[in-house]
């Protein structure tokens, strides 16, 4: 499959799972509204595909999120299956990502620094 059509299908099912959790079709109770899905990436082989999940709550229910999401990954996949049309719909596992948060932290740290730099 193209690079480009790989990219397009990641940026789709990236919307996909962010549409379900928005607007309220996962219910699991772990799963929170204020969940994020930074980027999916699927295999060359459409077989498996990596869903990374952040959000500004903290780590603790993130990772509660995560897991509720894994476990409501089948009907995830069975929604989304019916709406995209692809040969085989690939497996999906959530992990958390806490690039975003942890890129806030670093600016915080900058900015906190630029004043003392600026006080002294």
């Amino acid at each position: 499959m193209g690079q480009y059509r790989m990219a397009r299908l990641n940026d789709q099912l990236r919307d996909e799972i962010a549409k379900l959790i928005l607007t309220g079709q996962v219910k699991d109770p772990r799963v929170s509204t204020f969940l994020t899905v930074n980027r999916v990436e699927i295999s060359n082989d459409l077989c498996y595909a990596k869903a990374y999940v952040s959000s500004f709550l903290s780590d603790a229910q993130v990772k509660r999120g995560v897991e509720g999401l894994n476990s409501a990954a089948g009907f995830i996949q069975s929604s989304i299956a019916k709406k995209l049309r692809i040969r085989q719909f690939p497996h999906l596992t959530f992990y958390v990502d806490s690039s975003m948060k942890q890129g806030f932290e670093m600016v915080q740290k900058l900015n906190e620094l630029e004043k003392t730099h600026v006080d002294a």
